[in-house]
C-alpha cells in the first residue's frame, strides 16, 4: 500500500519508527529501483526539553531548509562533502519542522541499475549509506522538495510488521550538544544492510 499525505503528517519520531521496513520507490528513465528501508534518523523536533541542536532547522527557517518548514510528504535533499546527495522525508504539519534521514536501505528492485549507478558489485554496499542509497536510487539535487505521494519517488507498506527496531544515538553529529545523545536512530534488528 503506498503511503499517503496523511502517513508522513506525524511526529518526526514516530514517522522514523514506522518508516523501517517499509519499502522507498524511485521510478526514473533508466528504470525503477527498490529498497526497503533498515535505518533512518529522526531530526528537528524536541527531546527532554532541549531542541535538536544537531537537525538543519535549528537555526530557522532558510533558504535551505524551506521545504522542512512546509507540510510532510516531501523531500529534503541536500549535499554533503560538495557530492553526495541525502535524502530526508518532511513530517509533520505546516509550520513545523521535523524530517527523517534515510540512512540505509536493503535492495530489493532494479540491482544491476543500482549496481550500474554505484560502479559497485557488492550488494551490502549499494545503499547502506545515506550518500551510497541515493546515487543507487538515481536521487539528486533536483528531487528537493519533491512530493513523495507522486508517482516519482514514493514510499510503500508491502510486508505488515511489526518489525524488530533497534534504537541508538544518531551518528555524524558530534558538534551538537543536546543532540548528540538523543536516541532518535531506528535501525532494523540484525539487518546486514545496515550503515557502518
Amino acid at each position: 500500500m503506498k503511503w499517503t499525505r496523511e502517513d508522513f503528517l506525524g511526529d518526526a519520531v514516530t514517522t522514523a519508527r514506522k518508516l523501517i521496513g517499509t519499502v522507498v520507490v524511485s521510478k526514473t528513465p533508466e528504470g525503477i529501483t527498490a529498497g526497503r528501508i533498515v535505518e533512518c534518523e529522526a531530526y528537528g523536533e524536541t527531546y527532554q526539553g532541549h531542541k535538536d541542536d544537531g537537525a538543519h532547522v535549528f537555526k530557522g527557517l532558510t533558504p535551505r531548509t524551506r521545504i522542512i518548514f512546509g507540510e510532510g510528504g516531501h523531500a529534503y535533499v541536500y549535499l554533503i562533502y560538495g557530492m553526495y546527495t541525502c535524502l530526508n522525508f518532511v513530517c509533520g504539519h505546516e509550520g513545523e519542522s521535523g524530517s527523517v534521514l534515510i540512512r540505509a536501505l536493503e535492495p530489493l528492485e532494479g540491482l544491476d541499475l543500482m549496481k550500474k549507478r554505484r560502479h559497485q558489485t557488492k550488494e551490502k554496499l549499494l545503499t547502506s549509506g545515506p550518500g551510497r542509497l541515493t546515487q543507487a536510487l538515481g536521487i539528486d539535487m533536483s528531487y528537493y522538495g519533491m512530493d513523495l505521494t507522486g508517482d516519482t519517488l514514493y514510499v510503500e507498506t508491502r510486508e505488515k510488521g511489526p518489525w524488530p527496531l533497534e534504537i541508538t544515538k544518531r551518528k555524524n553529529i558530534d558538534y551538537a550538544i543536546w543532540g548528540k545523545d538523543f536516541p532518535w536512530r531506528f535501525l532494523l534488528k540484525g539487518s546486514p544492510y545496515v550503515s557502518k
